[in-house]
């Protein structure tokens, strides 16, 4: 069972996310287990404070060293596993992906570190955490909902939470492609159809229509993924034939 532990200034932040769907789930087939502790908790002043103003000036307030050192070192002393990875979230880390969403699933525990006000006490990057990891090129609030979405993308992936493990394997990024298209009942919807191939009972040519569809939506939308992964001499045959109806 993978343990995470969430260390958070706002720990009811996490209630509606961690209470419902497949991550709730996932805590009642104890595939994972998850603790949120607000660190303001182990702060060691009389008033509790976590922040304090930056030295050489500037706008905003740091977060201290001491309380994240104290609570990390808390958690590492109850941990039953190897080392955690200890993760903080913030706009300055490593670009998150599929490919490390797939290397955290196979954690036993993971640590992860919500901050707010203006940043970190570099210290605690130097001697705390393994590691950085940035959503995306923007800048939120606090590294809650940085955390929530790291979280949701490993949880799914660890065995037995979701009902088909064949979910996750053809996934947007599972591949080095986006996913293909999907369509349901009804076949005729309004004057709107679904392909034939699809109804056609045909699964050798419904895979293969699958596999082109993918390159034809990541060549489109995001091409620069296509540089990225090794095709097959078959798909390079079928990426030519889709780069020829857009020439």
């Amino acid at each position: 069972m993978m343990v995470i532990d969430i260390l958070t200034l706002f720990p009811e932040m996490f209630s509606g996310v961690l209470g419902h769907s497949i991550l709730h789930k996932a805590a009642e087939k104890q595939a994972v287990q998850y603790n949120v502790v607000n660190f303001r908790e182990f702060a060691a002043n009389k008033h509790s404070s976590v922040d304090d103003y930056p030295y050489g000036g500037g706008a905003g307030m740091v977060l201290t060293p001491q309380p994240i050192f104290d609570a990390v070192a808390g958690l590492k002393q109850k941990a039953e596993s190897k080392q955690p990875r200890v993760i903080l979230l913030c706009p300055q880390g490593e670009r998150y992906d599929q490919r490390k969403a797939e290397e955290l699933a196979k954690e036993e525990h993971l640590i992860f570190i919500c901050g707010h006000y203006e940043g970190y006490d570099e210290r605690i990057r130097e001697h705390v955490i393994t590691d950085e990891i940035s959503i995306g090129d923007y800048v939120l609030t606090g590294g809650e909902l940085g955390a929530m979405v790291v979280i949701d993308s490993v949880v799914r992936l660890l065995p037995e939470v979701l009902g088909n493990q064949e979910s996750h394997r053809k996934d947007s990024f599972s591949t080095g492609l986006l996913e293909h298209p999907h369509y349901t009942r009804p076949a005729d919807f309004r004057g709107m159809k679904v392909p034939d191939v699809l109804l056609s009972g045909n699964h050798k040519l419904i895979e293969e229509w699958r596999n082109k569809e993918a390159l034809r939506r990541t060549y489109v939308r995001r091409p620069d993924l296509l540089e990225k992964i090794n095709l097959t001499p078959e798909q390079k045959k079928w990426l030519q034939e889709v780069k020829k109806e857009y020439s």
